[in-house]
């Protein structure tokens, strides 16, 4: 793979005052979507900043200082964490109480990253993704995004003009945007909207003007390290196998966002510094993060567009971003400051994200020439849109279709021995389509052969 013409790797040619600005940029491109996760879960807003930014230092670590990529919140665990929330609920704890134990099943998820990456190591990654093609992890995405699309209208009730808002300054900013403006659609609709609420009485500042300016990020009851005192072990194990089979479409995402980056910089990242470090990075990020009750990290295809825009590759820039962001992390008045968001304006951007992750699901189907002629791919997509669909909104088996936002779900509910486990639509579905796809007659092993053309699609902040 060729250098880029023009590009700046080192970012001493810059000067400090441009270094400086650079990574303030990235901190701003990254920021909207990240910040978005933990508003739309009830996370901590100050946790998913330190731990984006330590996630992303140790990124830098391990991968040699090679890769310039940012850690941010990933979207795609969305579902699971609403899912097991309402297990939760159903079992007697709060939502507070819910995400602990979604945490739980996001800490493992991120080992599961440990564990290809050591396959990858010790077979070589083409041999490990023919299990994982587009035909099973494009039908997964779309489930993830249409399991949320109801909670996103929801919130939008509230105020359709806040919303609407939002929707039109990000399609704006997206369709017709140059330079940093087109980067960053997400950030600009919040703070658009944001400021259209407040301007008309739709905002409660109160919590702000009580929050101190400087305070610790994490709480003690919102980390794993609470269920320490007494864990439900069916809801413990209930949320792990609600949130583990995520981790397949995210890492086969993984996989095409380093791609990107590699695309973007000149370099190819998958064999120098190689996949297995990128994946430990990003696994072992999204562990940590998890057992301190912030969100699943991911590739940045936002911080990826600036690299495009500035041709500055000097990982460093990104470095001082993940500084920033942690640095912010210590600031709880910031953090009120972003959870005082109205509704409308969550509602407006969602509606957006979660048909974006439609949407990316089909692209990746449509890119990798999944061939729909062929009556076994139509099959194992439509068994898992199917399943992940019927299940979640199935009034029989436990959806409350009458509930606000995305928090009664339905789920396949069995008991190992006095142990109650309930397994998610998007598990069941993703566990069957692999499965199925494994074992159905004419497999299409070349997507194995070129995981890296054409697998970009940013699934972890939209």
């Amino acid at each position: 793979m060729e250098e880029k013409t023009g590009a700046i790797y080192n970012a001493k040619e810059l000067g400090t005052g441009k270094v400086l600005i650079l990574g303030l940029q990235h901190m701003f491109a990254m920021f909207g979507a990240t910040v978005l996760v933990p508003i739309l879960t009830g996370l901590s807003v100050s946790a998913t900043l330190l731990f984006a930014g330590l996630a992303t230092l140790f990124m830098h670590f391990v991968t040699g200082r090679k890769v310039p990529v940012f850690l941010g919140s990933s979207f795609a665990f969305l579902g699971g964490y609403f899912s097991v929330k309402a297990m939760a609920v159903e079992a007697g704890y709060t939502e507070s109480e819910g995400l602990v134990y979604a945490c739980v099943g996001i800490a493992c998820a991120g080992l599961l990253y440990l564990i290809l990456a050591l396959i990858c190591k010790a077979i070589g990654a083409h041999k490990v993704m023919k299990f994982f093609p587009p035909v099973v992890t494009g039908p997964i995405i779309i489930a993830i995004g249409l399991n949320l699309a109801p909670s996103a209208l929801n919130n939008c009730s509230s105020n359709w003009p806040i919303a609407l808002v939002a929707i039109v300054v990000v399609i704006i900013a997206n369709i017709w945007g140059k330079g940093m403006i087109k980067i960053i659609p997400i950030l600009l609709g919040v703070l658009a909207s944001y400021i259209a609420a407040a301007l008309t009485g739709g905002v409660d500042f109160s919590g702000v003007a009580a929050a101190p300016w400087i305070g610790l990020p994490v709480q003690g009851a919102s980390t794993v390290f609470f269920l320490m005192r007494g864990a439900d072990s069916g809801l413990l194990l209930s949320a792990i196998i609600t949130i583990v089979p995520i981790a397949f479409a995210t890492m086969m995402e993984h996989v095409g966002d380093i791609s990107a980056i590699s695309g973007t910089v000149g370099k190819d990242f998958i064999d120098d510094p190689g996949l297995h470090r990128t994946l430990i990075g990003d696994g072992i990020g999204t562990t940590i993060a998890a057992l301190f009750g912030a969100p699943a990290n991911t590739t940045y295809g936002e911080n990826t567009g600036v690299l495009a825009l500035t041709k500055v590759y000097d990982p460093f820039v990104i470095e001082l971003a993940a500084v920033y962001a942690i640095v912010l992390s210590f600031c709880p008045k910031f953090a009120a400051l972003i959870t005082a968001m109205p509704a409308a304006t969550i509602g407006g951007v969602s509606i957006i994200l979660y048909g974006m992750i439609s949407a990316i699901g089909i692209r990746n189907m449509v890119e990798n020439n999944v061939n729909f002629q062929e009556s076994r791919n139509i099959i194992v997509a439509a068994v898992i849109i199917g399943l992940a669909l019927g299940i979640n909104f199935s009034g029989l088996l436990g959806a409350d279709i009458t509930a606000a936002g995305n928090n009664a779900t339905g789920a396949i509910a069995f008991y190992i021995g006095k142990v109650r486990i309930s397994l998610s639509g998007l598990a069941v579905a993703s566990i069957v389509g692999i499965v199925l796809n494994a074992i159905l007659p004419g497999r299409d092993d070349s997507f194995a052969e070129r995981p890296n053309d054409k697998l970009s699609g940013s699934l972890g902040r939209y």
